[in-house]
């Protein structure tokens, strides 16, 4: 039985690559706002990110989402993400990780 394709998708923050289905769509609307996309199929240019808190902080201090999407964030925007990031992924972050493990390993 052959094996079945996986989308896969670059993180914008850590240039990481995984399966679609782990990452995060944000996606810059027709109207110009930037939201998460939970479902991955709104309309409009979209950019992923991993899961993992410090991508999201790397991706909004070093404006990696802005260029991605072309656009520039507002400050609502910004905030946003932020909440979004706290609140959907906020029990990732308290995780405490050994500083040993890679994670984000290069295949």
């Amino acid at each position: 039985m052959p094996l079945r394709h996986i989308p896969e998708r670059t993180c914008v923050a850590c240039r990481s690559l995984r399966p679609k289905r782990e990452m995060v769509r944000v996606v810059r609307t027709t109207a110009g706002a930037v939201v998460v996309d939970p479902t991955g199929k709104q309309s409009g240019r979209g950019a992923y990110l991993c899961r993992l808190p410090d991508c999201w902080r790397t991706a909004l201090r070093r404006k990696a989402l802005e260029r991605a999407l072309k656009t520039e964030l507002s400050d609502a925007d910004g905030a946003a993400l932020e909440r979004y990031q706290r609140s959907a992924l906020g029990p990732q972050s308290a995780l405490v990780t050994d500083p040993q493990v890679d994670e984000h390993p290069v295949s």
